[in-house]
């Protein structure tokens, strides 16, 4: 279910800004 929302959210594109700002929150702490 995991990769089929993964997929799901790269094919809007909008996941990946998610994607990289939890990263980037990650990051900071």
């Amino acid at each position: 279910i995991k990769a089929f929302s993964l997929a799901k959210s790269i094919s809007t594109g909008h996941s990946k800004s998610f994607f990289v700002q939890q990263k980037n929150n990650k990051a900071l702490e």
